[in-house]
C-alpha cells in the first residue's frame, strides 16, 4: 500500500499514469445518443440530487491557505445542504468542520456577511451573540452563562455539531453523512494519485470571482465543462485566437478529466508587457515541469490546462502558468441553491507576487480571465430559459463535450442507487 499527504491508504493499483482513451473507446463505452434534458428541467430531480448526491459525496469547501493560523475559521453558506458550516483550525492545528449551529436554539454562531465569511477566533473560542454561549474551536462547550438555571444540561453532549472533514492536497473537504460511506481517499480514488504532488499550497494569492445564476447547477457545471465553445464564444476577449483542442480524455469514475490544447492568440502590448513581467520571474514563469506526470505526457507545446473534474461539482484547471502568465492554476465550482438558481465560483490562483509590477501583472491575468467568464456567463441564464420552455427534449454531443455526457451518466447512477 501507499499513502497520500493525509496518510490515507490508497491501493497500489491506483496508477500514476492512467490510460488516456481513444475516442471510439468512449464512443463504445458511453454512447453516442442524445443526452435527455430531464434533470436540468425536472424540480423534482433536484430534490434527488440534494440527498443522493450532495449529501453523500465529498465536497470541497476551503483551502488550507485561507485559514492558515490557529483560531482561524470560515463560514461557508451552503443552501444545497440546508446549513451553514464553519471550518476551522483548532489549538492543535487540525482542521473541522462544524454546522453553524449552537446547540443551545439554533442561531447561528457566526452571522454570515457573504457566501464566504472569515473570522479569527479570539482565545481561541466562538461566542454566540444569542445568549453567550461559548465554544472551543474544536467544538466542546466550554461556557453556559448561568448554567446553574437549567435543570438538566449535559455539556459534553451540547458540544457543536461537527461534519466528516478531511484534507487531500491543500484542499478541504466536508461530506454530511453522520458515517460517510467512503473516506476521502477512497471517494477521489485514482485521481489523488494522478494529480497529487502538484505544489497547490505555494500559490496562495487568489483572485476570486462569483455570481448568483438565475439556472441549474449542471447548466453552469456543463458550460465549464468543454472547449467546443472556445472560438465562438470567447472572440471578444481572446482576439486572434486560433483554435483549440480538447482532448486526452481519462476516466477516474465518478471523475475524470481532460487536456485542452490551444493556438496562439492576438495580444494587446500591455498584455505583452506584463507577460514578459512574469515569465521573466523564476516564481511566475512557466513551471511544466512540476506537472502531475500524467499532464501532457508528450510534451505538446500548445499544452493549455488540465481539467481534472471533482464529481460532483467541482472543475480544477491545472496549468503551472503554461496558459495564462503566471496562473498555476484556477477552479471553478458551482453551488446549487435552488433548482434554477446557482452560485459559480470562480477562483485564480497564483504564488505570492515579490513586486508591485507581478501583483499589477497578475491583477491584469485576473481581469482578462475574468472577462472571458463573463462571456460564459452570459450565455446560461438563456440557456437555462431555453430547455425549460420544452423546446428540445435532448442535447445533442459532440466528442470534445464527453465531460457532459460523463457527468449526466454519473448524476443518473447516483439518483437511481
Amino acid at each position: 500500500m501507499i499513502t497520500n499527504d493525509t496518510g490515507d491508504s490508497i491501493s497500489e493499483q491506483k496508477s500514476a499514469s492512467p490510460r488516456i482513451s481513444s475516442t471510439q473507446e468512449l464512443r463504445d463505452r458511453f454512447g453516442v445518443a442524445p443526452v435527455s434534458t430531464e434533470s436540468i428541467c425536472n424540480p423534482a430531480i433536484y430534490d434527488l440530487e440534494k440527498e443522493k448526491i450532495f449529501r453523500k459525496t465529498w465536497l470541497k469547501v476551503a483551502t488550507t491557505w485561507e485559514i492558515p493560523e490557529i483560531g482561524d475559521c470560515k463560514v461557508k453558506d451552503l443552501p444545497v445542504l440546508d446549513t451553514s458550516l464553519v471550518i476551522t483550525r483548532g489549538r492543535d492545528g487540525k482542521i473541522r468542520a462544524f454546522h453553524n449551529v449552537c446547540t443551545h436554539r439554533g442561531n447561528k454562531i457566526i452571522p454570515e456577511t457573504d457566501t464566504e465569511t472569515y473570522v479569527r477566533a479570539r482565545a481561541n473560542v466562538l461566542t454566540c451573540r444569542f445568549h453567550g454561549w461559548v465554544f472551543s474551536t474544536d467544538g466542546t462547550l466550554k461556557s453556559v452563562p448561568a448554567q446553574d438555571h437549567f435543570g438538566e444540561l449535559d455539556t459534553a453532549c451540547a458540544r457543536l455539531r461537527e461534519v466528516a472533514c478531511d484534507v487531500w492536497q491543500d484542499f478541504v473537504f466536508i461530506n454530511m453523512e453522520p458515517e460517510p460511506s467512503q473516506t476521502l481517499a477512497d471517494y477521489l480514488d485514482g485521481l489523488s494519485v494522478v494529480f497529487g504532488g502538484y505544489p497547490y499550497a505555494e500559490s496562495t494569492q487568489a483572485y476570486r470571482y462569483s455570481t448568483v445564476l438565475d439556472c441549474n447547477w449542471k447548466v453552469a457545471l456543463y458550460a465549464f465543462s468543454e472547449g467546443y465553445h472556445v472560438p465562438t464564444i470567447h472572440a471578444g476577449s481572446l482576439p486572434g485566437f486560433r483554435g483549440a483542442d480538447h482532448a486526452e480524455f481519462k476516466v477516474m469514475s465518478p471523475h475524470a478529466s481532460s487536456t485542452i490544447f490551444a493556438g496562439g492568440m492576438d495580444t494587446t502590448p500591455a498584455t505583452s508587457a506584463f507577460a514578459a513581467v512574469l515569465h521573466g520571474s523564476a516564481a511566475h514563469r512557466p513551471r511544466p515541469d512540476q506537472l502531475p506526470k500524467a499532464i501532457n505526457p508528450t510534451g505538446r507545446p500548445d499544452f493549455q490546462f488540465e481539467l481534472p473534474t471533482i464529481f460532483p461539482n467541482l472543475i480544477i484547471h491545472l496549468g503551472a502558468g503554461c496558459g495564462y502568465p503566471g496562473l498555476s492554476f484556477f477552479t471553478h465550482q458551482f453551488w446549487p441553491m435552488a433548482h434554477g438558481k446557482t452560485l459559480w465560483e470562480g477562483t485564480n490562483y497564483f504564488r505570492p507576487p515579490a513586486t508591485a509590477a507581478e501583483k499589477a501583472a497578475q491583477i491584469h491575468v485576473s481581469a482578462l480571465h475574468r472577462n472571458a467568464w463573463l462571456e460564459d456567463t452570459a450565455t446560461m441564464e438563456d440557456t437555462f430559459k431555453g430547455l425549460m420552455s420544452g423546446a428540445i427534449t435532448e442535447m445533442q454531443l459532440m466528442d470534445q463535450e464527453f465531460l457532459i455526457r460523463h457527468i449526466s451518466q454519473n448524476i443518473d447512477k447516483y439518483i437511481n442507487a
